[in-house]
């Protein structure tokens, strides 16, 4: 190809549409194509893309339409209120005549049907729908169906003798779907019968890498290590195809810039590994190291398996080896993990971490005897699900690990680690005899050491909880002549908290302290007061713990406790909170999420049923006082009209006297007169008579 065909391929910017955006593969896909140039896989480079790709996606900015770059568009489940940064436009809830109309703006389309049952109706529409709209194509538009290898799960085999001899493109025709995927080789049917331009990419159906999907169970449970040995569904003895997400948005972009041929494509990389292998690989790289078999029809009873169709992938057969080849032949693929998942292990482990965001909180309380450092630390394990690490809990804890590997008779200890447990278990107990129940510096350091470096703190973390107690023990703890990374402590965050008081304070807050508790424990007054002054003396010399971290450039926090209640050391612990920050580990299981969520609907339930008996009580209350003062107010209504009765008829007898003896006899007599001359007005007649009759008239 001429090198201005080139250019002109690379300056031209292309859109895509993905569906699904938010969706592992599809979210994968989207980042990857989005740092690409147009035609790039056209010409041989030496360094991969996808570095470039990821530094550029680790930028902080709204996306923009770079020159050569393929634009990403497409649908989302679920609408964020922040835009990823790798895609142009996002579409969410759109009628399918919206979406058409936003595809016929697209350059690529690509479908993904092996995340979403859901989404195989609205392919099989989209692609009636396209074909329908050919006519209105300003130019030809590609589209690339991402299915699945399970549509060849019951296919017969190429030669019956040999039935390890692969399948090729010529045999798409004789494949056969397991039951659980007949709609999605119907939907590869109806690409193959109404595209003119596609391609169906069969990637193998355990994607890895990014953060993992398939394999997250594996990762998640090794990483917890709330399992002693991790579970493998069923035999786990069969080769399955592999390829790690990137490098199946790689085969995307080839398919994109090359335009091949064949209709159907297998994404496979060339690795020939079981689930047994890959699965123990994990084990040992992530987590306890150990594995067990278990049935794999368990694989079904396990929830944190959501995607139980994609179990079943972990039962076929690689049979797609001349794929890979193809791949390499005629592809440009600058491979993230060609040789496969086990043999790129540190590098996924990484990505993993990095995707899921799962970093190592390591935090060191130190302080005097008393000053509640345990509880502290204990909040903080809690809240960051940390792992609670204090001296003595750990040497009874080695112990007992010690002894239950002498006991085991099952053949799960060699002979080797049984006699070298047992060396070890000698030592240590003779060490504490001579010692008078305690170890030597050298011993508790190797205890201290091998503890911290236990999958489960490295992953995690830990609250380191009053140890080192001396300079020295620092040292020879972080620095010692170990095969643990010796610069490791320098380069990783470590949070160092000081919790400080008065010797008076200390004192009565022991004095204070309940007799079952102190029972038994260093907290009786001889033992206490030895203590603290032990501690007071290697803390004003030049050498101490605090002095050693200073040195590392990790600055100690130092935190001043004034009162003893539950309210002050909830305070501390909101403060170191605030300065660790956020959690940097799984959240709750789905287990606890749950139980939690019972818990707050007994509580809801509960507070609602107070609430209504608090009304009804109320309210009963109320109608009792309003009743009770009606009936006062009732009885002092008619109090109140007797008295008033009473006062009236009082006022109106000297009225009653004067109208007896000054009015009533003229006014009878007047009547009188009345009656006997019958005037016509009587009224008129009665006033004059009365104005003649008044005595007070002359």
């Amino acid at each position: 190809m001429a090198e201005e065909e080139v250019e002109k391929i690379i300056r031209h910017t292309k859109r895509i549409f993905i569906n699904n955006l938010d969706s592992y593969a599809s979210k994968c896909i989207a980042k990857f194509l989005s740092a690409c140039v147009v035609g790039a896989s056209l010409v041989e480079t030496d360094e991969p893309e996808v570095e470039e790709g990821e530094e550029r996606l680790s930028k902080d900015e709204h996306p923009k339409v770079k020159e050569g770059t393929f634009q990403i568009v497409g649908t989302v489940a679920n609408k964020n209120e922040r835009r990823p940064t790798y895609v142009l436009d996002e579409y969410f809830q759109l009628k399918r005549e919206e979406l058409l109309e936003r595809l016929m703006e697209c350059d690529i389309i690509i479908y993904n049907i092996t995340e979403d049952a859901d989404q195989m109706d609205e392919a099989s529409w989209v692609i009636s729908a396209l074909h329908a709209e050919m006519a209105r194509f300003s130019q030809p538009k590609m589209f690339i169906l991402i299915s699945t290898v399970m549509t060849w799960a019951l296919s017969k085999p190429v030669d019956a003798d040999d039935p390890e001899i692969p399948f090729t493109e010529e045999d798409y025709r004789r494949r056969r779907a397991h039951p659980n995927f007949k709609e999605h080789i119907n939907v590869e049917k109806l690409v193959v019968k109404m595209v003119p331009i596609h391609n169906i990419i069969q990637p193998a159906h355990s994607n890895y890498g990014m953060g993992e999907q398939v394999f997250h169970f594996f990762f998640k449970t090794s990483w917890l290590g709330d399992l002693p040995k991790v579970p493998i569904f069923g035999e786990g003895t069969n080769v399955i195809p592999t390829i790690h997400i990137n490098d199946l948005a790689g085969v995307i972009q080839n398919v994109i810039d090359h335009k091949p041929k064949p209709h159907y494509l297998v994404a496979v990389d060339d690795s020939k590994t079981t689930i047994d292998d890959i699965v123990k690989t994990i084990a040992y790289v992530v987590g306890p190291g150990k594995t067990k078999r278990v049935p794999k029809e368990d694989a079904f009873l396990t929830r944190d398996l959501r995607v139980r169709t994609k179990i079943k992938s972990n039962f076929i057969h690689n049979t797609f080896d001349s794929d890979a080849v193809y791949l390499k032949e005629n592809f440009n693929i600058h491979w993230v993990c060609e040789s496969g998942l086990i043999d790129n292990i540190d590098r996924v482990v990484e990505e993993y971490k990095q995707t899921r965001g799962l970093l190592p909180i390591r935090v060191c309380i130190m302080g005097p005897p008393a000053v509640g450092k345990s509880t502290v630390a204990e909040r903080i394990c809690k809240h960051y699900k940390l792992h609670h690490i204090r001296l003595k809990e750990t040497i009874t804890e080695t112990l007992a690990h010690l002894e239950s590997i002498i006991r085991m008779e099952d053949g799960e200890t060699e002979a080797e680690d049984s006699a070298t447990s047992s060396e070890l278990l000698e030592t240590l107990k003779e060490n504490m005899d001579q010692n008078g129940g305690r170890l030597d510096d050298q011993y508790v350091i190797r205890i201290m050491r091998d503890k911290l470096k236990s999958k489960q703190c490295r992953n995690q973390g830990f609250v380191l909880d009053s140890f080192p107690k001396t300079y020295e023990q620092a040292k020879d703890l972080f620095y010692g002549e170990t095969e643990m990374y010796p610069h490791y402590w320098k380069y990783v965050t470590m949070f160092v908290f000081s919790l400080d008081t008065s010797d008076a304070f200390l004192k009565n807050r022991v004095l204070n302290l309940p007799e079952s508790l102190v029972e038994g424990t260093s907290y009786s007054q001889e033992q206490f007061l030895r203590r603290l002054a032990r501690f007071r003396e290697s803390n004003v010399e030049d050498e101490t713990v605090l002095n050693y971290f200073e040195e590392l450039d990790i600055h100690p926090e130092h935190i001043e406790i004034t009162s003893s209640d539950d309210q002050q050391y909830l305070v501390v612990t909101e403060r170191i909170i605030k300065s660790v920050g956020k959690p940097k580990n799984y959240g709750p299981t789905s287990q606890e999420l749950e139980e939690e969520e019972r818990r707050s609907a007994d509580r809801r339930l509960r507070t609602e049923a107070q609430k209504r008996a608090d009304t009804e009580r109320r309210e009963t209350e109320e109608a009792q006082q309003r009743a009770a003062r009606w009936e006062e107010w009732s009885k002092c209504l008619e109090e109140v009209k007797k008295q008033e009765h009473d006062l009236l008829e009082v006022q109106s007898v000297p009225l009653r006297n004067y109208l007896m003896k000054n009015v009533m006899p003229t006014l009878t007599q007047g009547l009188i007169e009345c009656c006997k001359t019958r005037p016509q007005d009587p009224v008129d007649f009665l006033a004059e008579y009365l104005f003649k009759s008044n005595p007070q008239v002359e």
